[in-house]
Order: structure tokens, then C-alpha cells, then sequence
């Protein structure tokens, strides 16, 4: 029988890696499914790339194939098969041509399994890839958020149209920026009765200028008074797990950072909460303030560009 191509069929060079021929097969076995396609020449279609991966989607079967191909028509009456391949066909007394006859024809029985053009065919459905948007405390405490989603159905007489679906999404707390959530069986529908795949979502923040994070730590600004970081003072601070009490030390300056350990997002190991202080001046909106500012810059030696050098 005539010496076939398989790579070719795949479109692929002879180096593609596994990965690479399993992605041209699912691929292409879309693009030619008889379920799916128009093409006039669908099911051949089918069969050959169902033939192709056979092959070449198996360890032993694709280094015996490229074998084969290596020592050219002249000497493949040498070949030798690997050995689980003789559970499955008979050699006994075979040449090469009659064990490659052999193995397509093993193939296309188990092919055409069913009754119909591609029957007998299963594949999983692809996988969804889509980010879903929090707000921080969300992570601290979890959530349950709805989501809306376009995706392809399979109906019973085989035609593919896109439907709307609304999923409700249980947000596990701990989760942080860039972590993705699995939802089993809500990604592409198979085909041929194939299981459908899965829907992965993207923990996302949405933006807050309170807050900056950074892994599972979570960095605050927090505004103080003069006198608050003079003379040190306990204020209270709304944070995205709740309002704490902290001790602010006398003598802090501005950009200061007060480290609460394990008051971060809540993950498997818990991150810290950062408060990083920010002295606020009061407005000299009234002459008793005005008279305030004025006494201090009489009574207080204070240049704070001292240390800039000339």
C-alpha cells in the first residue's frame, strides 16, 4: 500500500513536539468533524486525520513510523514494531506494507463503531478561559457572584449555536490576583457525546486607590495629624477585614509603615497588612488657624530642607 504522510496530513514538520500534534489534531478534527463541517469531503477528512494521530499521538507508534520512514522503501522490510503493537494486530509473517494495511485497517474498524459518518468519534470540548473581577474584602471573607457567559450548544440534531448562560460562582476567600477558579464541565461542549471541558476564571481586583497588594499582602495609607505622629497617639483604622486599633510610635514620619502580621488576604499562608502613615496639615481655613500656623513658625527653629545640601 502507498507509503502515507502523516505529518503532512497534520500539517506539521517531522520535530513537532506531542504537544504540537495534539493541537493540530484538535484543530483540524474540528474544522472536518461530519457533525460540524460542510465540507463536501468531511468524513474522509476525518478518517485520514483520525489515522494520522493515531500514530503519531502514540510514543512507541510514531518513533516505529518515523523509523520506517527513515530507512525508505528499499529496506522496510526490516522493520520491527514495538512490542505492545503485537497485542493489538497480528504480524505473524507480515511485511512492512501488510503491517501498516493491518493497523489502518484495525483503525478504521474501531472507527466505524456506530452507524452514521463519524460515528464512533468523541472528543472533549475546549476549555474557556475568562477573568472574573472582586473587590478585595471579597477575598477576605468570600463571595457568590453571577456571571454571564456566551457559549456554543450542541443540539440534538447536531447544529452548533451560541446560547447564554448565567453561572452562580462561589469566591473561596483567600483568593488572590491572578489565581483561577475551575468549574468543571461549563467549558465547550464535546463533540460526538465527548465530555465537555472546563471553565477556568482569573481572580481579578478591581482597582481602589485605599489599597495596593502585593501577593497576599495588602499595603494601606493611612492619614495621621501632626501631633498624632509628634506626639504619638492609638487611632482607629477602617481596613478591608474590619476596623482595627493601632498604636502610632511619637516621633513618625511620613511614608512610616506599621507591619499588622497575618492581617492580609487570608491565603494558604496568610499575608500581612501594611499601614503606611500620612501626615495630613490641617487648612488655615480661619484666623484662629492662621494664628496657630503663625505662632509655630515664630516659636519653632523647624526647616525641613536642611539636610537637601546646597
Amino acid at each position: 500500500m502507498e507509503y502515507k504522510d502523516y505529518y503532512k496530513t497534520l500539517g506539521l514538520e517531522k520535530n513537532a513536539s506531542p504537544e504540537e500534534i495534539k493541537k493540530a489534531y484538535r484543530k483540524l478534527v474540528r474544522q472536518y468533524h461530519p457533525d460540524l463541517s460542510k465540507h463536501e469531503n468531511a468524513t474522509e477528512k476525518t478518517k485520514e486525520i483520525n489515522e494520522a494521530y493515531g500514530v503519531l499521538g502514540d510514543a512507541e507508534k510514531r518513533a516505529a513510523y518515523d523509523d520506517l520512514g527513515r530507512r525508505g522503501q528499499q529496506t522496510r522490510e526490516g522493520f520491527r514494531p514495538p512490542p505492545d503493537w503485537a497485542s493489538q494486530y497480528d504480524f505473524s509473517g507480515a511485511g512492512t506494507e501488510d503491517v501498516f494495511a493491518d493497523l489502518f485497517a484495525h483503525m478504521g474498524r474501531r472507527g466505524r463503531a456506530g452507524a452514521g459518518p463519524g460515528a464512533g468519534f468523541q472528543m472533549r470540548g475546549e476549555d474557556i478561559h475568562a477573568a472574573i473581577t472582586i473587590d478585595l474584602p471579597d477575598a477576605y471573607t468570600g463571595a457568590t457572584r453571577n456571571i454571564g457567559l456566551r457559549v456554543p450548544v450542541q443540539h440534538a440534531q447536531g447544529h452548533v449555536a451560541m446560547q447564554e448562560k448565567t453561572l452562580s460562582v462561589n469566591i473561596p476567600k483567600g483568593v488572590t490576583p491572578g489565581q483561577q477558579l475551575r468549574l468543571g464541565g461549563q467549558g465547550q461542549p464535546g463533540i460526538g457525546g465527548g465530555p465537555a471541558g472546563d471553565l477556568y476564571l482569573e481572580i481579578q481586583y478591581r482597582e481602589d486607590p485605599r489599597y495596593r497588594v502585593d501577593g497576599a499582602n495588602v499595603y494601606q495609607t493611612v492619614p495621621v495629624t501632626p501631633w498624632e505622629a509628634a506626639l504619638g497617639a492609638r487611632i482607629s483604622v477602617p481596613t478591608p477585614s474590619g476596623t482595627v486599633e493601632v498604636a502610632v510610635p511619637a516621633g513618625s514620619q511620613a511614608g512610616r509603615k506599621l507591619r499588622l502580621k497575618g492581617r492580609g488576604i487570608p491565603a494558604a499562608t496568610p499575608g500581612d497588612l501594611y499601614l503606611i502613615l500620612e501626615v495630613a496639615l490641617p487648612p488655615a481655613n480661619s484666623p484662629r488657624a492662621k494664628e496657630l500656623y503663625e505662632q509655630m513658625a515664630r516659636e519653632m527653629s523647624f526647616n525641613p530642607r536642611n539636610n537637601m545640601g546646597a
